[in-house]
């Protein structure tokens, strides 16, 4: 098999020029179900595979406009430049045996984003793939591995510390953890239904010795510090970045959705019996010890509407009472004493070195055009339409000197559901002004790997402005690389890096003609030969 990347003229991607060369790759069948059979390069285990060969070649001549997605192909502003671009690597790039999966795809992938131009790729490093089985045991190797590939390949590298787990692919936290969650469920969040999360410890629980007589911000350091001297040598020259856990997928926020894309207001999680013990004591010392006796009574649950019951009602909710003040205070100054703690422990170990360290806030932006905003106060983000709950985060972040990365910068209000009175622009607009406020640093995500309508434009207007520097694309894979979605991917790139097209990058018409950029949108095209 030969896949080709075929332009009429001199091949240019984000200033690369292309020529003949030849990539010498191995790719492995596929597996249709996983990642699709029109994908050209393959993610998949299996353990046997066809040699192939990739070429990228301006001597054939065979093209197609790719009308995937609308990208602005004119010239880029110039509060572009600087903006650096990432690419997501898998999420179980390493196996839970400590593996590399589909690793020849990988490295055939690393090649492709480095002739792009892409400066880097982010990595998951999970907890539970890590010190899976005993606790203070470590194996990094599988990791080591892939950071050795990256860096072969001339890429920088974030890493993603994630002490939370993953359902899609399914990777739990640690087994040891597991075993202590069976006897002891209160390590875990916990909803007023008594259900438990089981994807992350409870914030309640961070400065606790229930682990093994240890506390969870104990386990954290240890793992970091083993992190930072196992990865020494990478560290500043190729660790670019590290972002810190902070809750569910990652995110700073209570896992107050349950269901993905649910459009729901979610439930509050704080019933756990250290929250609980928390709350009641905060209420006693407020001098109103009815108020805690537990969550609000009268909230909605995980997918009703905000009208559903009396709480989150616009006018008359009694989130807008004394008590409403009380608990979502509290409520959400736990959360962000948490972050704090874990954002504070990772500048704390590396910041000594070369690599900036990050953490990431959701996009909780369904029911943003209410007053009383239910799927931020349940999430843990006391932001309504008379209260800004971002600047307490912000405020946050630049206390620690980190970096705030947000996701969602490919949403659009106009394609949001219009019964969830949605609006990510404006959120996002809200959260980037707090940042700015105090001086927080963004890096932007994108919210799904499968595409968005107009995501790319999308992007490109929130990168614009100083305090976006950089931007991870999620995530590599099989979609990625398919001929519907990569062509656009790579004209994105282009517009981000080039502030205008070569002349040797406009395809040539039957009349020998340069034609305009409207018309030869990503017009390289991979091709099965």
């Amino acid at each position: 098999m030969e896949v080709s990347v075929i332009a009429k003229s001199q091949a240019k991607i984000a200033g690369a020029d292309f020529g003949n060369r030849e990539l010498g790759l191995l790719n492995a069948k596929v597996d249709s179900k996983l990642f699709g059979s029109k994908s050209k390069i393959c993610f998949t285990r299996s353990s046997r595979f066809e040699k192939l060969r990739i070429r990228l070649s301006t001597k054939a001549a065979q093209m197609e406009p790719v009308q995937s997605q609308n990208v602005d192909v004119g010239r880029r502003s110039k509060s572009l430049e600087g903006v650096k671009l990432y690419v997501g690597l898998p999420l179980d790039a390493v196996s839970t045996c400590n593996a590399i999966n589909h690793s020849k795809a990988i490295a055939a992938g690393l090649k492709a984003l480095k002739l792009l131009g892409v400066e880097g790729v982010e990595l998951p490093v999970w907890w539970g793939i890590v010190e899976k089985e005993t606790m203070g045991k470590y194996e990094w190797s599988g990791y080591l591995t892939l950071a050795e590939m990256v860096q072969n390949a001339g890429l920088k590298l974030h890493v993603s510390l994630c002490f939370h787990g993953s359902n899609q692919p399914r990777i739990p936290l640690p087994e040891w953890i597991s075993k202590i969650g069976e006897s002891d469920p209160n390590i875990y969040f916990t909803d007023r239904y008594r259900q438990q999360y089981k994807d992350c410890l409870s914030l309640s629980v961070d400065n606790l010795p229930v682990l093994n007589g240890k506390t969870p911000i104990q386990v954290y350091h240890e793992f970091c510090e083993s992190f930072k001297s196992s990865f020494s040598n990478l560290m500043g020259s190729t660790i670019s970045g590290i972002s810190m856990s902070l809750g569910p997928d990652g995110e700073l926020r209570y896992p107050s959705q349950r269901q993905p894309k649910s459009h729901g207001v979610g439930e509050f999680q704080c019933y756990d019996k250290n929250m609980l013990s928390n709350l009641k004591q905060h209420a006693e010392a407020s001098g109103n010890p009815l108020y805690g006796l537990g969550g609000p009574h009268d909230a909605p649950s995980y997918n009703e509407m905000p009208n559903a019951n009396n709480f989150f009602k616009d006018h008359g909710g009694s989130w807008e009472s004394h008590y409403g003040d009380f608990f979502l205070s509290w409520y959400s100054s736990e959360l962000i004493d948490h972050g704090d703690r874990l954002l504070s422990l990772a500048s704390s170990i590396f910041g000594n070195t070369e690599a900036t360290v990050h953490g990431k806030v959701p996009l909780m932006h369904s029911w943003y055009k209410t007053r009383s905003h239910p799927s931020e106060l349940t999430a843990g983000f006391y932001n309504t339409a008379s209260r800004d709950g971002y600047v307490a985060v912000a405020e946050m972040f630049a206390r620690n000197s980190t970096k705030m990365i947000l996701p969602g910068m490919d949403l659009s209000d106009q394609h949001q559901p219009q019964e969830s009175l949605s609006s990510p622009e404006s959120l996002i607009s809200q959260i980037k002004s707090a940042s700015r406020k105090h001086g927080v640093m963004l890096s932007g995500q994108n919210s799904s790997s499968s595409g968005t309508p107009g995501g790319f434009d999308r992007i490109k207007n929130n990168l614009e402005g100083e305090s976006v520097e950089l931007f991870t694309y999620q995530r590599m894979g099989a979609y990625f690389f398919s001929p519907e979605h990569f062509p656009s991917f790579a004209e994105f790139v282009r517009s981000v890096h080039q502030p205008e097209l070569h002349s040797d990058d406009l395809p040539i018409g039957e009349d020998n003609t340069a034609s305009s950029p409207a018309s030869s949108v990503a017009e390289e095209q991979m091709q099965a030969a």
